[in-house]
């Protein structure tokens, strides 16, 4: 228990639903729902919601439309708004519609790079340092995000300091911040201490964050393994939506509201309601007729639907 008391008291919790967990739907999704969404995850008190991607749509159809959902959006103050930009076009959309922080993104493993973003590792994030000098002369924040981190679906296994080599890259671009990417769900606790080790020496830890996956059941273990290092930040997806379409058998991202009920437990701060982002992943799951993928949300809904003499609907 002597690690358990050694916890950040604070953790910030980043929503990715609206991008990383809805772009790999099969049917649109209109943009009244996505902006319907990302209000209620504002609402919730969610610190970060990733809402958009300003992406070419003929790569990423559910991404079409991102201009319009900023536009309809109700901007909670305290909440930053984050968009995928993956060139200057799309840094000059997104600084037009007022994204707060702007993502650019690269990979541990280079046949994951040259699979997925048609180049080397080095080749991609020079490719960003036009949008990084953007970001910072408009004072919107950077975040760099490295994808298959713990493990690559096409080279396996992917060692720390190759990871460490990347951070060091997004660290020399400008990077407000780094998240390190289970892309594919294979990491184990002692895996991502490693990663988060050899990360740290390259870039702070508490400017570090972790994004995982569920593919084999470890999302939370791997949570709370890099709580342990001290990481304070983590990515997570309302319902357990998304997946990954280059990784072959990739579940979705861990489910947020599983994220907050482990976080809250472990008597650690977060400044979201519970309630309110079970209720969104309800929503969601709902409005595009896909299983809710929260063992917390559903559970919770059972729980309130008894409670008020309600028939629980089955899983």
């Amino acid at each position: 228990m002597s690690t358990l008391n050694h916890l950040p008291k604070f953790v910030e919790v980043v929503e990715v639903g609206p991008r990383d967990g809805l772009q790999n739907e099969a049917n649109p999704v209109p943009v009244a729902v996505k902006v319907d969404l990302i209000d209620r995850l504002s609402a919730a008190g969610l610190p970060n919601v990733e809402a958009a991607a300003f992406v070419s749509p003929k790569w990423v159809p559910q991404m079409a439309g991102s201009s319009e959902v900023m536009a309809g959006i109700r901007r909670r103050p305290g909440t930053v708004y984050s968009a995928l930009v993956p060139n200057m076009k799309g840094m000059e959309a997104a600084l037009a519609a007022g994204v707060g922080e702007v993502v650019v993104f690269s990979a541990a493993s280079e046949a994951f790079a040259q699979k997925n973003i048609n180049c080397s590792i080095a080749e991609s994030i020079e490719r960003f340092r036009p949008v990084a000098e953007a970001a910072k002369s408009a004072g919107v924040k950077l975040r760099g995000s490295i994808s298959v981190a713990l493990g690559c679906p096409y080279q396996g296994a992917v060692e720390p300091s190759a990871v460490a080599e990347v951070v060091r890259r997004m660290a020399d671009l400008g990077c407000d911040c780094i998240d390190i990417a289970d892309t594919i769900g294979v990491g184990t606790p002692g895996a991502v201490q490693a990663v988060f080790e050899a990360s740290a020496a390259a870039f702070p830890m508490d400017k570090l964050a972790g994004h995982f996956h569920d593919t084999y059941g470890q999302a939370l273990a791997n949570i709370l393994a890099a709580l342990q290092m001290g990481v304070a930040s983590f990515h997570s997806s309302v319902a357990g939506l998304g997946g990954c379409p280059y990784a072959k058998g990739a579940t979705g991202n861990v489910a947020t509201e599983d994220v907050l009920y482990l976080l809250h437990g472990l008597g650690i701060d977060t400044g979201v309601n519970l309630r309110a982002v079970v209720e969104a992943g309800d929503f969601i799951t709902r409005a595009i007729n896909r299983p809710n993928n929260s063992r917390a949300g559903k559970a919770l809904l059972a729980k309130w639907a008894a409670e008020q003499g309600e028939p629980a609907c089955a899983a």
